[in-house]
């Protein structure tokens, strides 16, 4: 089985940081977003993975997936050459998945569990399963209407949701879908709608199987979703001192320090990673934080944030709280502030 990844997007809900990578790219426990979907594929067994992206997006997902051969797989990229919704791209897939099913997936998400339960609800009868969530609000997501092993509906974002199932970044599907792709026409938006597309498999009288996912489940699309995702993985690390921790240092609970990360005089409470080459002096760190490498935390409190690689904070008085803080980024000061921070930036506060 093939697998697509959709990476075409600009992420522009999480600029500044998108200025300069890819929303994909951004690291949840100092690991790019898409990683973990690629992960999830070759746990069910895909080695063929076609990456959906744009003009902009390409050298940078090319440069950081490369030929795929890190996960023993084969890596190929797929251009979008306007970006017209969901469904469009998967229809620029149609001669790298040709006859064969095939597993969809947004480059953006993040679902710990993985993919064998999808992979699992597909049979001989389906022509697609559709990874479903219960959310507590679901006027804010498409909506599926099930009816035993089928979905019967799909509402876009509706007032008045027939029911709390929302609708996953991971689906599964026959060639069929590609014949329902080109009998939809542009949503209000624009777009050419997955869902609309699916639909129109329902209409045609094909079976849809739902699948719903027991666990956790993020679209990273917002600085928060990041900081909502970090802590959830960083609550699954076991912790490991790689690196150097001096006598004066304490660390409390999970806490992972990667090769040639030095730790001196500081106090960090876990879950927390600190990346390779990371430095950290008189620094009072955590709980869930990602500390990328090459970093470097001097004389600063940092909790529940994400901070990447080659960033330096120094003598920042007040804690920080909840920040996202983008690469090669260079804090000194102090204030009791939240930040989002690009890419080669300076901030003195």
């Amino acid at each position: 089985m093939k697998a697509i990844v959709l990476c075409a997007g600009l992420g522009t809900r999480l600029r500044p940081l998108t200025f300069s990578t890819a929303k994909h790219l951004v690291p949840v426990a100092n690991k790019p977003v898409l990683y973990y979907g690629i992960e999830y594929l070759r746990a069910v067994g895909v080695d063929d993975v076609g990456i959906i992206v744009s003009k902009d997006s390409y050298p940078l997902i090319s440069a950081a997936a490369g030929d795929g051969s890190r996960w023993g797989a084969k890596v190929s990229y797929i251009d979008q050459p306007h970006p017209k919704g969901l469904a469009h791209a998967a229809s620029c897939a149609k001669e790298f998945v040709g006859d064969q099913p095939f597993i969809m997936f947004l480059g953006d998400n993040l679902i710990p569990e993985g993919l064998k339960g999808l992979v699992g609800a597909f049979d001989k009868d389906a022509s697609a399963v559709v990874m479903l969530k219960e959310v507590d609000d679901p006027s804010a997501f498409g909506i599926a209407v099930v009816e035993g092993d089928r979905i019967v509906r799909l509402v876009e974002k509706p007032k008045d949701p027939p029911s709390n199932l929302a609708i996953v970044g991971a689906y599964l599907f026959t060639k069929e879908i590609f014949t329902s792709i080109g009998r939809i026409k542009p949503s209000w938006r624009n777009e050419y709608e997955i869902t609309d597309a699916i639909q129109d498999l329902i209409d045609r009288g094909l079976t849809v199987r739902p699948y719903i996912v027991h666990g956790w489940w993020k679209d990273t699309g917002k600085p928060q979703d990041i900081l909502e995702a970090n802590q959830v993985i960083l609550d699954e690390i076991h912790g490991e001192q790689l690196g150097s921790v001096d006598a004066g240092s304490r660390l409390v609970g999970e806490v992972l320090i990667q090769k040639g990360a030095v730790v001196t005089n500081s106090q960090l409470r876990g879950p927390i990673i600190v990346g390779e080459g990371a430095r950290l002096d008189g620094a009072k760190i955590g709980p869930y934080v990602s500390i990328g490498d090459r970093a470097q935390l001097h004389s600063c409190e940092v909790r529940n944030s994400v901070i990447m690689e080659d960033t330096v904070i120094r003598d920042v008085r007040r804690p920080l709280d909840g920040c996202l803080i983008g690469r090669n980024v260079e804090i000194t000061g102090g204030s009791d502030v939240k930040l989002v921070v690009g890419d080669m930036c300076r901030v003195e506060v």
